[in-house]
């Protein structure tokens, strides 16, 4: 049997994240980062990050990975609330990362970073986001990741 994953863009989520607090655990670096705002835009839906209504809950592992436990409040341009969750990781080249940290410009595709974002709304029109399944790419840049979104189809 041969199967090919296919995808269609959902939108690109930008957002704007600052840490809280942190501090070392048995698995490693436990952050506390919230999200603050942003926006979101595509072909079916766009809108914003609720401020205050989400976090970020970031562990470093001893193997250099980070890894991502989101929870986000998106609402749209026409009112509707959807909560958006994820789960990803991120990792590379020792030095591409230390640049990452210093909030210095660093090309996606040096590095590795994918998220898995799930939706529930009580939204009608919207309501189709509660039975697929998404994949994200990330960009992390100085002020918090930007996403490009996919569903899989």
């Amino acid at each position: 049997m041969s199967v090919t994953v296919r995808t269609r863009h959902l939108f690109t989520l930008e957002a704007t994240v600052s840490i809280q607090m942190g501090q070392e655990t048995p698995t490693g670096m436990r952050r506390i980062a919230v999200v603050e705002g942003g926006s979101f835009r595509g072909e079916r839906l766009r809108g914003e990050i609720l401020p205050t209504a989400g976090g970020d809950w970031l562990l470093g592992r001893p193997d250099g990975v980070l890894l991502m436990d989101v929870r986000l409040t998106l609402k749209t341009d026409d009112g509707a609330f959807i909560y958006m969750t994820y789960t990803g990781m991120r990792h590379g080249p020792e030095d591409v990362i230390r640049r990452l940290n210093a909030g210095e410009p660093v090309d996606p595709s040096d590095y590795y970073f994918r998220v898995t974002p799930r939706f529930e709304t009580a939204s009608g029109p919207y309501d189709w986001l509660n039975r697929l399944l998404a994949v994200g790419i990330g960009d992390r840049k100085p002020h918090g990741p930007v996403y490009e979104v996919f569903e899989i189809l």
